[in-house]
């Protein structure tokens, strides 16, 4: 079994770190520098900044938050929402983030993916898939979960692969902040479709919920937010778990 990443998620609106559930009621979880000062000290592989704001106002205070975090804090970060050019990835990239996430960005203009990865490299490319069940099936969404685009997620993931993504943040809007636990049946569709890796996101409630996304939904790495945020688990809890499981995991 690969190596699995556990990677807190900062969602970041002027300047603060916050959290919703199915991206609406949106409350405070506190200073992103803070916490990611912390996640760091508790032994997180890596860190996710996802600016929900995506305004010019909200851009500018992230990018002093990255400034400060990567200063600080000396594992992966990427940080997304709202980038919409290759100069806005080299702006964050500057900043001190190793990584970039485009959502809305990469279904309006794909192309985006492929000129990312050709100027920085496909390891920096992180394809974000905002996914909501229709039916039979999972469409990817736009403008943080408010419109759906129209593309089936799984043909989007395999799409997006091709065009240069080196990684996918897969976001469930069914389960996110809900505690249920993450949705396998799309993590493990997408997961085997593509040759990438595939983080998990969206719905983590519990250790139990994290290891039934690695062993049945083929997750590479999962992402959590409140389940870190307001102090049910700590990191090493949750390794701590996993690793009894049998999960090779990094220490």
């Amino acid at each position: 079994m690969r190596t699995i990443r556990i990677i807190p998620c900062l969602d970041i609106e002027d300047g603060r770190v916050v959290k919703g559930v199915q991206f609406t009621d949106i409350r405070d979880a506190g200073d992103p520098v803070e916490l990611a000062r912390f996640y760091n000290a508790q032994q997180a592989d890596e860190l996710v900044f996802l600016d929900i704001g995506a305004s010019h106002r909200s851009r500018n205070i992230l990018i002093e938050v990255v400034e400060k975090v990567s200063s600080e804090v000396f594992i992966p970060l990427t940080v997304g929402g709202g980038i919409r050019s290759v100069e806005d990835m080299r702006e964050v990239l500057q900043a001190g983030a190793d990584k970039v996430a485009m959502c809305t960005a990469a279904i309006q203009k794909p192309e985006l993916l492929t000129e990312g990865a050709m100027r920085f490299g496909t390891q920096c490319m992180v394809l974000s898939i905002d996914a909501r069940r229709e039916d039979n099936h999972w469409v990817a969404c736009t403008h943080g979960g408010r419109k759906s685009s129209g593309l089936d997620a799984v043909e989007w993931a395999v799409q997006g692969e091709a065009l240069g993504a080196g990684e996918i943040l897969l976001n469930s809007i069914d389960m996110d902040g809900t505690h249920q636990g993450y949705d396998l049946e799309l993590t493990e569709t997408i997961s085997r479709a593509v040759h990438i890796p595939v983080i998990a996101s969206g719905g983590a409630g519990s250790p139990e919920h994290l290891y039934q996304a690695i062993v049945s939904g083929k997750a590479d790495a999962v992402l959590l937010a409140s389940l870190l945020h307001f102090g049910t688990y700590t990191i090493p809890e949750i390794k701590k778990y996993l690793q009894q499981k049998g999960v090779p995991l990094r220490w």
